[in-house]
């Protein structure tokens, strides 16, 4: 009975969850000789070895992808090495706690009408940073980022660490102080940000559409109500001291979440709850889409139960089935129609408007995992590592026709499905 208990206590703390149903030593097997999953682990250690930004077609390194590979990377670089990386993102804080999107080397920085306005800082010498205004998970992927480096590496000392006049931890509080400052919403009790896709940095308005601008729609969502709550249970796990104040906060946050944006009759999130009024006309019923992304981060958050993330799963199934896309990392289903948004590149089925993208689509699976879909999870997983096979890379993103797009080296990518496949492999082997 005794090491019952021990089992039992053991695949809770790490599944978050009970433990996973008996599983066919058939399923085991299959899963165990994978070949693919072999492949794609060592590709995916390869592509990490070769640097910090997201991909080959870009310069700077973005906080909001590092936090899906640093894990990986930890395989493969020195502590030092990620901590840096960490440290650049605190010393280009802004003077309101924000946090800027991505950082690049100052001798790269090119000023062009209409690009980037670049962000600098005394405390840091070596490069300078952007951000995209209408996203609001840049200071939530920081906490998290921080939470998987302590996790992994064991160095917890590195949040006493003083940068300027505040300490690591201090400045991931500012973080998350600058959401409730300057990023929410009373009325509803969440954090706003521009209209976007699902958990995308586009919004409808502006032809590149990064920036906050007089045209700019705010809106409630899914994904970046979800990181917050992701990020504050890191933050109270890595300084219990925290906890009385933001654990009020996470209980009220979760529970206008699930009022405001939870459709219960039909059993998924609202895309977005308008504060000023929606930018598409009223002929355009946009709650028919299901937000692949947010949904997968919604489980993370601890939002639905077993029977919801089923059910959740089946839309996500029976959305590529009806779209033709080649995995359920599909951002959305319907896309938004023709014109929708002003950024040419996204069209129906385009970049992130319905786009098939691993990046979100495996920490579905990941969430799958843990939640005991142990078959369903290697299911889904094998078209994503499949095409990594055929395609000899970790592309950024796919068409509906399963057509790699983008960059061809996306850690992000990398990192999660690395991260998905090690999570299936130990839950057969527990």
């Amino acid at each position: 009975m005794r090491n019952s208990l021990i089992i039992l206590a053991m695949s809770i703390l790490l599944f978050g969850c009970k433990p996973h149903s008996k599983i066919s030593d058939e399923l085991k097997t299959s899963i165990q000789t994978n070949e693919s999953f072999d492949f794609v682990k060592k590709k995916a250690l390869e592509i990490v070895k070769t640097g910090f930004n997201a991909g080959d077609g870009y310069g700077e390194v973005w906080i909001r992808d590092y936090n899906t590979f640093i894990e990986l990377s930890a395989e493969v670089y020195p502590t030092k090495s990620l901590k840096e990386n960490l440290r650049v993102f605190f010393r280009l804080q802004g003077e309101d706690g924000n946090i800027i999107d991505g950082f690049i080397p100052k001798e790269k920085a090119v000023d062009v009408e209409g690009g980037y306005t670049y962000i600098y800082n005394d405390l840091e010498s070596t490069y300078c940073g952007h951000k995209n205004t209408v996203e609001t998970d840049h200071e939530t992927s920081l906490v998290q980022a921080v939470y998987k480096y302590v996790l992994k590496t064991g160095d917890k000392e590195f949040l006493n660490e003083k940068i300027g006049d505040k300490t690591v931890a201090d400045r991931m509080e500012w973080a998350m102080e600058f959401l409730l400052n300057h990023r929410w919403d009373k009325k509803h009790g969440m954090i706003w940000g521009a209209t976007t896709s699902d958990w995308g940095d586009v919004q409808h308005c502006h032809p590149w559409g990064v920036y906050i601008t007089e045209n700019t729609k705010y809106c409630l969502d899914i994904y970046d109500n979800a990181m917050f709550l992701i990020a504050i249970d890191n933050l109270m796990e890595l300084d219990p001291s925290k906890k009385e104040k933001w654990q009020l906060i996470r209980n009220d946050l979760a529970k206008n979440t699930m009022k405001y944006l939870w459709d219960n009759e039909n059993q998924k999130f609202i895309p977005h709850v308008y504060l000023d009024g929606s930018p598409f006309p009223e002929s355009f019923n946009e709650n028919e889409i299901f937000y692949h992304g947010g949904t997968a981060v919604a489980i993370e958050a601890g939002l639905l139960n077993k029977d919801q993330v089923k059910i959740s799963l089946d839309k996500m199934i029976a959305n590529v089935k009806a779209s033709g896309a080649g995995s359920i990392g599909l951002t959305m289903y319907p896309p938004y129609p023709e014109g929708s948004f002003e950024n040419k590149g996204m069209y129906p089925y385009g970049y992130q408007n319905g786009g098939d993208w691993t990046w979100f689509g495996a920490r579905m699976i990941q969430q799958l995992v843990k939640f005991g879909f142990v078959k369903e999870a290697y299911e889904q997983l094998q078209p994503m590592t499949n095409r990594v096979v055929v395609n000899d890379g970790f592309y950024e993103w796919y068409t509906v026709k399963n057509e790699p797009t983008g960059s061809g080296t996306f850690r992000g990518s990398a990192g999660v499905l690395y991260k998905a496949i090690v999570m299936l492999e130990d839950a057969v082997e527990k």
